[in-house]
């Protein structure tokens, strides 16, 4: 039977799909392999990603005909992680980030965030979902409340305490003193949440590394489990931000007169 015409709205919706194919482990996807992850029949696929070819937002290897995360995406990005504050990781470049946090999240098999501050939230700029074991309770909301969130408690708890009210900074002690937060979200299902900062050398706060599971999964073992490889994470990630910001501060002396 012949496929039936898809509206405008039902081909985008399939386009995204398309595109979150590449949210794994798996930097480059031949046409089968994303129809079988998208659940597309193939020529389908094949339509859509050509288009996403001559959109930039993929590209094809001309030799073996496999797809990749295009530099429109990148292109689309930049302004984005730059609103929020992220200025450091869109220089450096998200590619040179996003793997080591792949590799975490295939690691501990739990999806891994990096988040940023932006104002009085803690917002997720990189989701990293494991090839196996994810569920949608590692789905963290893109934006929550610094005071209130694992991310922005690891955020703040080292951050000036003269930017904050004295309540907060005595509650952010624990923080402090065990290097991580932790968040217990109301949920059918209980969930909870684990955070550390990336500092710089300096001990100044570039942003946070989260994690989150159903609390019965996420109990106290394997959160002392995991917290070693989200701390050396964050270390690996912190000289990006540090020579991005390098590189900026430097930008910025040579413009000046």
């Amino acid at each position: 039977m012949s496929e039936q015409p898809r509206s405008g709205t039902q081909a985008v919706d399939r386009a995204i799909h398309v595109l979150n194919c590449f949210a794994g482990t798996d930097p480059e996807l031949s046409v089968s392999e994303l129809a079988h992850r998208a659940r597309l029949p193939v020529s389908t696929t094949h339509r859509l990603a050509q288009a996403l070819v001559r959109g930039g937002l993929l590209e094809q290897d001309a030799g073996t005909d496999r797809y990749r995360v295009g530099g429109g995406l990148a292109d689309l990005a930049g302004p984005a992680l730059a609103r929020l504050g992220f200025d450091t990781v869109a220089q450096a470049g998200v590619e040179a980030v996003a793997p080591h946090v792949y590799a975490l999240a295939a690691g501990i098999r739990i999806t891994v965030n990096l988040n940023v501050a932006d104002r009085t939230e803690a917002v997720s700029v990189l989701q990293a979902r494991p090839p196996v074991w994810f569920c949608a309770n590692q789905v963290q909301t893109a934006r929550r409340p610094l005071y209130a969130s694992a991310a922005g408690r690891a955020m703040l708890a080292f951050a000036p305490g003269d930017r904050m009210p004295a309540p907060v900074r005595e509650s952010l002690h624990g923080v402090r003193r065990t290097g991580f937060a932790v968040e217990e979200i109301d949920a059918a299902e209980p969930v909870r949440s684990v955070a550390v900062p990336i500092l710089s050398p300096d001990r100044q706060v570039w942003g946070a590394l989260s994690i989150q599971a159903r609390s019965v999964r996420l109990n106290d073992e394997l959160v002392r489990t995991v917290v070693p490889a989200m701390r050396q994470l964050a270390g690996r990630l912190s000289p990006y931000f540090h020579a991005a910001a390098a590189a900026a501060h430097t930008a910025a002396e040579l413009k000046s007169p």
